[in-house]
Order: C-alpha cells, then structure tokens, then sequence
C-alpha cells in the first residue's frame, strides 16, 4: 500500500493542470453517505462515507476542509480492492490535494478512470467539507448507486477503531482506525453492495462505555445527519439510498461496565432505534439484530427484544467472539478486532443477510 504525503509541489503541480472543475454536489459524481449541502459544497462526518468520480485525464484533485484531521482511503480503478492505492491526511481549510498524479495511470491502458475517496475515520478524528473536484482531463458520469444497497448502524467495530494496529497491546491512534476494513465494507464488497455505517466509537442502546448516562446514544445519533448535532434531523428522503437491509451491531458498550444496565431502559432504546429504522423504510424492511456474546445478558436482553418486539422481518444474530478470536492474531489496538478479526465477524454475517434478502451465497472470498 502507497501512502501519499501532500507537498507544496505536488499541490502546484495539480493546479497548473486544471482543465475542469465540478463541485462536490455536481450529478456526475456519485455520493453514499449522511451529508449537509451549502453552495456545493458537503459537509459529513460519518465513517465510511465515499464518493465514486469518474474522469479522463492524468491528473485528478479535491478541494477540502476539515475541522480537525482525518485520514481517507484512495483506490484508482480497483474499486473493489480491500487495499487502497493509498491513503490521505486532510486538515485545514481549503486544502487542495492531489488523489491520482499521472505516475498512478501513465502504464494503464485505460482512458476513463474510477475513483473511490472514502473516509477511513469516525466523527471524532473530524469533520470534513468537500468543495469541488478538479482533473487536467473531463469529468464522466460515475456509476450510479449499485443495486444493492446495507446499513449498518454500530460502535467501535463498525467503524474500524484500531483495525489497522499490529497488537491489542498498542494504543489507538487516528492512523490505526480504518471503515475501510471492517466487517460492514468486507460485507459489502462481498455482496457488491453500496453501504452506509452510521457508527460511533464508545456508543450504546441506552448508555455508553463506561457511563450510566444515556447520554447521546446511539439511538439519538442515527438521528441526525452530522454526528452529535441535534440540529441536523436525517430523513430517508434526503438520499436517493434506499437500503435492503439494515444491521445494527450494538449492545457492547452498555455492558462494558460491572453494573449491567435496567432490561426495560435497554429494551426501549433498542425498540426505539428499530422504530426509527421502520420509519425511515417501511414496516417490512428487514433488520438484522447482531448480538455479540461479550456478556450472557447482552446476549439474552437482544434475544428477548427481537423475539417479542412485534415488529415484521426483525433477526437475531448471536456471535461469539471469545470462540471466534485469537487474541494474538485477530487483536488490533484496544482489544478490538484488527483484520482478520473483522473478516470473522464478516464471516458470520453474510450467510445470514444472504438468507434473508434473497442474495445467496456468492463464490468469492471474503475480504
């Protein structure tokens, strides 16, 4: 894998080879995320949120600000690669920086290029502003959202917290976090899907890590199309996305304490983020309850509201990471799942979702 660092040169370089620039709202790119508009311009913060763009040409860069530093995955023509070409620090405002350099496409006897930019940090690393796109060449309509269409709506392993560090023994770091390999985009690229994670590191179904507060759960999060803000309602009707199926993988972190938290306070979150989900898609959108056995009763309490929620196409999952993980080899930063961990999970998912929308099982590998 390439990481690329910006420089002054390379910046000037991409300028002086301008021939078209489009702004991030233009109908020829295609967006899969939770998004603010203004004057062109999107605003998100959401992990694993991308944009697919379509250009000829040798060159092509984007315009971008960011309120604090993020980190994104590039992949040049190999859309479907689990490793990007490389990876990109963005901070700063109106920053302009280079994705493709005529090196990366010189050898290639393709003349129209696919490029896919994705977030590979949550909304606490920042929150980014893409202005516009710029290439020495023109500008093509980028496919289109794919036929098939997963939300997932997670915590820490949704969105890749500490994937990439190579023992559990190390700290997190921004670098070390990735939603470019986690069990939902391993998902997804197995399925040929186009996804969406609404997911925040630390988040529960009626409180957080380490909290007895419920405060901003991930209940009132999915709410809301920037991360936190209360002031951004999300509505399905904003996005042209329209998933078959919806994961939610929740429940951890309001048992990551000694204290395990009421069953009934538990079972109006989870009905409530499953209300919402209904709401938002309709009373038989499917939505599969991911139950990750760290605790018997975490274990028990989605059981139970699954089995009597009375709600149409709701599943239970139970998966059992002490069984599944070695603690050596599928161990990122923090305890959490690096890699290969994350393609058990994915593991374990898939001949469900298979099942329940009708997909099947397909002959590829999981990664």
């Amino acid at each position: 894998m390439k990481k690329f660092l910006i420089c002054a040169a390379s910046m000037l370089f991409s300028l002086s080879l301008v021939a078209e620039s489009i702004p991030a709202t233009d109908s020829r790119l295609t967006f899969v995320g939770r998004a603010i508009e203004s004057d062109g311009s999107l605003t998100f913060d959401f992990p694993a949120t991308y944009f697919r763009v379509a250009f000829t040409g040798k060159s092509l860069s984007m315009r971008v600000s960011d309120n604090k530093r993020d980190f994104f995955a590039v992949w040049i023509d190999s859309p479907t690669s689990a490793e990007p070409t490389r990876i990109i620090e963005v901070k700063g405002n109106d920053t302009i920086i280079p994705l493709v350099l005529p090196e990366d496409v010189k050898k290639s006897k393709i003349k129209e290029h696919l490029v896919v930019i994705q977030k590979r940090t949550e909304a606490g690393c920042g929150k980014t502003t893409v202005h516009e796109f710029m290439t020495d060449g023109r500008f093509l309509q980028a496919p289109a959202f794919k036929e098939r269409q997963i939300e997932f709506i997670g915590d820490s392993y949704t969105c890749g917290y500490g994937v990439d560090a190579p023992s559990r023994r190390d700290p997190f770091t921004d670098e070390t976090e990735n939603a470019s390999r986690t069990y939902a985009s391993i998902v997804s690229r197995y399925f040929d899907a186009d996804y969406m994670a609404i997911a925040h590191s630390g988040r529960g179904i009626c409180r957080n890590a380490g909290s007895n507060i419920p405060w901003e759960v991930m209940t009132d999060i999915y709410q809301y199309t920037i991360d936190r803000d209360s002031t951004t309602r999300w509505s399905a009707d904003q996005s042209a996305f329209r998933p078959d199926i919806t994961v939610i993988y929740l429940g951890t972190n309001d048992f990551s304490s000694y204290m395990m938290p009421d069953f009934n306070k538990f079972r109006k979150g989870y009905l409530r983020l499953l209300s919402y989900v209904k709401n938002n898609y309709g009373e038989d959108h499917p939505v599969l309850c991911v139950a990750s056995r760290t605790s018997d009763y975490q274990f028990m309490y989605i059981r139970d509201v699954v089995n009597n929620c009375g709600l149409k196409n709701v599943h239970y999952l139970g998966y059992f990471p002490a069984q599944h993980h070695s603690t050596d080899e599928d161990l990122g930063a923090g305890w959490h799942p690096n890699y290969n961990g994350q393609q058990k999970i994915a593991y374990s998912i898939i001949p469900y979702i298979a099942t329940i929308t009708g997909w099947g099982l397909q002959d590829m590998p999981v990664k």
